[in-house]
C-alpha cells in the first residue's frame, strides 16, 4: 500500500464523515477522483434517496474522470435502488482503477460491484484503510448483518463511580465540553433511549442542541406506562417521533400516549419488564440502525446482562461524591471478578476537564 493511496483514501474517509447521521438507512460513503496525482473530483453521500458519493465525485470531475483513479470508502453499489448502480457509473465514466476500502456487507452488493468493475477491465484494489472504513459505518454493518441496531451506552460518572448523589441529584456531573460532544453524537445516531424513571426524575428533552443537528428518535422504555403525559418528550417542536416501549396491555393508557403524539411499541414481557431483545428486534425492523442508550441504571443494567451493548462511552468528571450514591448499573452483577466483562479497543481521551473512556464490552474475562 503506497503512502499516496493511503493519503487519498484518508481524504475519501474525511468526505464520508460529512454524511454521518444523515444517510440512514444507507451507509456514509466518500469518494475522490484522482488524475495525474491531483484530485479532480470529490463527493460524499449526503442523504438517502439522493445520488451516492461516486456520482457526486464523477460529476465534479467531469471529463477528467476518463482514465483517472477512484478512491471510495465502500464498494460501489451494484443494484438499482432509489438511485442507479454506482459501479456502472464508474464504468461509463471510463475510470482506469478503483481503490476500495472495504467490501459492502449488504447481500445486494457483497462483491457484485467489484465484479462489474473487473469485468469492464477496471483494476480494483481492496483493503486500503479497511479498519477505519468499518469504524465509520459500524451501525450500518451490524444492522445489515443482524437487523438489530448498534447500541452505544453513554454515562457520566464521578471519579468514585457515582452517577448521582444519594438523593438522586445528577446535574451536572460533566462539563460543557462533554455535554457538547454528547449532543453532537445525538445528531449522528438514529435514536436515543432512556427508561421511564429518567423521564419522571429529570424530564429530559432528548434532542440535539447543536446548530444544524437533527433530533434523534426518542425511545422511552416504560413497562407499566407510568410516563407522565406532560413530559417534555411529547411536548416540543421536533420532527423526530417519540416511541414508548411497553409490555402493558392497558388500552386506556395506550390510547392516551397515542393521543399525545407517542407511538406505542408493544413488547413481550420478561420478568414483568419489557423484553429488550424483542424491543431491539422491532426497532431494527423499523430501520433504526443506531441507539444512544443514556439511562437510567435499571435500563443500563438490563441491557448489559442481555449482552445488547456494543460500545460504552463513559465520561469521568474530576469530582468525588463519597458515601453511597448511585452507580452505573442496577440489578445483579457478577459474583466473581473472573466473570467480569472487560473492555477491548479501549481509548482514553480528554474532553475539557473530563476523561472519556470508550471501549467494547466483551464476554467473560480471559484473565
Amino acid at each position: 500500500m503506497s503512502d499516496f493511496n493511503t493519503k487519498m483514501m484518508r481524504e475519501a474517509l474525511a468526505l464520508a464523515r460529512r454524511g454521518v447521521g444523515k444517510t440512514a438507512p444507507n451507509p456514509a460513503v466518500g469518494c475522490v477522483i484522482v488524475r495525474d496525482g491531483a484530485v479532480v473530483g470529490r463527493g460524499w453521500h449526503k442523504k438517502a434517496g439522493t445520488p451516492h458519493a461516486e456520482v457526486h465525485a464523477l460529476n465534479d470531475a467531469g471529463e477528467l474522470a476518463a482514465g483517472a483513479d477512484a478512491y471510495v470508502t465502500l464498494e460501489p453499489c451494484a443494484h438499482f435502488g432509489k438511485t442507479p448502480p454506482c459501479a456502472r457509473a464508474l464504468v461509463a465514466a471510463g475510470v482506469a482503477r478503483v481503490f476500495v476500502a472495504m467490501v459492502d456487507p449488504n447481500p445486494l452488493v457483497a462483491g457484485k460491484g467489484i465484479e462489474i468493475l473487473r469485468e469492464a477491465g477496471i483494476k480494483v484494489e481492496i483493503g486500503i484503510l479497511e479498519a477505519e472504513a468499518r469504524e465509520l459505518n459500524l451501525p450500518f454493518i451490524k444492522w445489515i448483518q443482524t437487523r438489530r441496531p448498534y447500541v452505544i451506552l453513554k454515562s457520566a460518572l464521578t471519579l468514585d463511580g457515582k452517577s448521582a448523589t444519594a438523593t438522586g441529584d445528577s446535574r451536572w456531573i460533566t462539563g460543557d465540553a462533554s455535554r457538547r460532544l454528547v449532543h453532537r453524537l445525538r445528531g449522528q445516531l438514529d435514536a436515543i433511549m432512556v427508561g421511564v424513571g429518567t423521564v419522571i426524575k429529570d424530564d429530559p428533552q432528548l434532542t440535539c442542541r447543536v446548530p444544524g443537528g437533527k433530533d434523534p428518535i426518542r425511545i422511552v422504555v416504560d413497562s407499566g406506562l407510568r410516563l407522565p403525559l406532560h413530559a417534555a418528550v411529547f411536548n416540543q417542536h421536533s420532527a423526530a417521533k417519540t416511541l414508548v416501549a411497553t409490555c402493558s396491555g392497558d388500552s386506556a393508557k395506550i390510547a392516551s400516549v397515542a393521543a399525545h403524539g407517542g407511538e406505542v411499541v408493544a413488547c413481550a414481557a420478561k420478568e414483568g419488564r419489557v423484553d429488550l431483545e424483542d424491543l431491539f428486534e422491532q426497532l431494527g425492523s423499523q430501520g433504526i440502525q443506531s441507539i444512544l442508550l443514556e439511562g437510567g441504571s435499571h435500563l443500563a443494567g438490563a441491557a448489559l446482562r442481555a449482552g445488547l451493548i456494543d460500545r460504552c462511552m463513559i465520561f469521568f468528571a474530576p469530582k468525588l461524591v463519597g458515601g453511597v450514591g448511585m452507580g452505573l448499573f442496577a440489578g445483579q452483577g457478577v459474583l466473581k471478578m473472573a466473570d467480569a466483562l472487560h473492555f477491548e479497543e479501549m481509548k482514553v481521551t480528554r474532553c475539557g476537564a473530563d476523561l472519556l473512556v470508550t471501549g467494547v464490552p466483551v464476554g467473560k474475562s480471559r484473565d
